[in-house]
């Protein structure tokens, strides 16, 4: 199990790096953009729909990277005065009760949506916008996905936490 977890944190730790250079196209179109917008008095529908297109895909293609690296919203009041076993076992009933399947939900239903938009082969409802608006309904499946993947090594990395044996530096934190 061990082996899969770490096969999961790898595929996270490959798409995040891919996302990340996304985050650096999204910042170069958007100048581009402004520079065309404000000085020479033209934009395009087709740069602003790839500019909420890559916005949406770095926020979903980067959710399993930001869990893999502990970097999710958490509220931590209670949490980081816990020792590393309550801590995994938070974990693991957090992920199994809330995190799973709630991505089950949106990989359900975001797959008939982008399916159905891709039935269609829909494109943006604006003229001049981008074609194949399925592309980017599929990345919240994609995105989904991964978050479900990564959980799912959560859980797995939990569930070794719980099941090492105690040590006597497994106390709680004394963080304020």
């Amino acid at each position: 199990m061990q082996w899969f977890s770490r096969k999961i944190h790898q595929l996270n730790e490959a798409v995040g790096r891919i996302t990340a250079w996304l985050t650096s196209a999204l910042v170069l179109l958007v100048s581009f953009d402004v520079v065309q917008r404000y000085f020479f008095k033209t934009t395009s529908v087709a740069f602003l729909d790839l500019e909420w297109h890559l916005f949406a895909m770095i926020f979903l293609l980067g959710a399993g990277y930001s869990l893999c690296h502990d970097q999710h919203v958490r509220v931590d009041v209670f949490y980081t005065r816990m020792s590393e076993r309550q801590q995994a076992w938070v974990d693991l009933l957090g992920t199994l009760f809330f995190l799973l399947p709630f991505c089950v939900v949106m990989i359900y239903a975001s797959f008939k949506y982008a399916f159905v938009s891709w039935s269609y082969n829909e494109g943006s409802a604006d003229p001049g916008g981008l074609p194949a608006r399925y592309v980017i309904k599929a990345m919240i499946s994609i995105g989904f996905s991964l978050l479900f993947l990564q959980g799912l090594a959560m859980a797995i990395d939990a569930v070794a936490k719980i099941r090492k044996p105690k040590s006597p530096t497994d106390t709680p934190s004394t963080h304020p």
